[in-house]
């Protein structure tokens, strides 16, 4: 209580980062048509062509600014009780985790995997959603989940054919794009591995259900046979 990863001292710049750091205004005054990205292109160019002796500058400025890290770093994990530092122990590790799901997330998306099919729900909102009644987004999608609910099946229909189509297209989309990745060695991105790994343990299951139900079958019709 009290205490939080906020206040953890942050770890220093490399020698690289403080080169944009200081530089980045001047080259933004110098450039000001320049994009972001041409920008950053423009000083790793600068820093690739700076003499090492000016490099060196930078990088013994790093090694100061983490010996000065390592004793704050020190001083703050000090001032922590157990249960303290067992809790910002389990915050950064999600934080960690956190950050991990979203980069694997913008991989996807620059390896252009498909998106996911739609709910007939899903699509009944996105097409109602702009006529919809209600002052606030979540009004809205309250007031359209309530219709919803009461539509009669005959209506709910074309959104229902209109879901199982996006499903076709995932799968179509899906098999496509898989190839790709197998092609490209990432072999981990293909989720047919993971659903046969999922469905193994239920079908087993399956089986011993089934195993059990015949021999339970033929234990009685053996008992009613000897009782005759």
């Amino acid at each position: 209580r009290g205490i939080s990863s906020d206040q953890r001292p942050k770890r220093p710049l490399t020698a690289y980062f403080r080169f944009l750091e200081e530089n980045r205004s001047a080259f933004r005054e110098k450039n000001p048509e320049a994009s972001n990205i041409e920008l950053i292109k423009k000083l790793a160019g600068a820093w690739k062509e700076l003499p090492a002796s000016q490099k060196q500058v930078y990088e013994e400025a790093r090694k100061t600014d983490w010996q000065r890290y390592g004793e704050q770093l020190a001083k703050y994990k000090a001032q922590l009780t157990p249960a303290q530092a067992a809790a910002l122990k389990e915050e950064r590790r999600k934080q960690l985790a956190k950050r991990r799901s979203l980069r694997a997330k913008r991989e996807l998306t620059v390896l252009g995997k498909p998106k996911r099919p739609r709910s007939s729900l899903n699509i009944f909102v996105s097409e109602n959603f702009q006529e919809s009644e209600g002052i606030s987004p979540a009004a809205k999608l309250k007031k359209l989940f309530d219709t919803w609910q009461k539509l009669p099946t005959s209506q709910k229909q074309p959104y229902l054919q209109l879901a199982e189509d996006d499903k076709v297209r995932y799968e179509n989309e899906m098999k496509s794009w898989e190839a790709k990745m197998v092609e490209l060695g990432r072999e981990d991105l293909v989720r047919s591995k993971k659903k046969r790994l999922k469905k193994r343990p239920i079908e087993t299951a399956k089986q011993a259900e089934t195993a059990r139900t015949s021999l339970g079958n033929k234990a009685k019709l053996k008992l009613k046979k000897s009782e005759e």
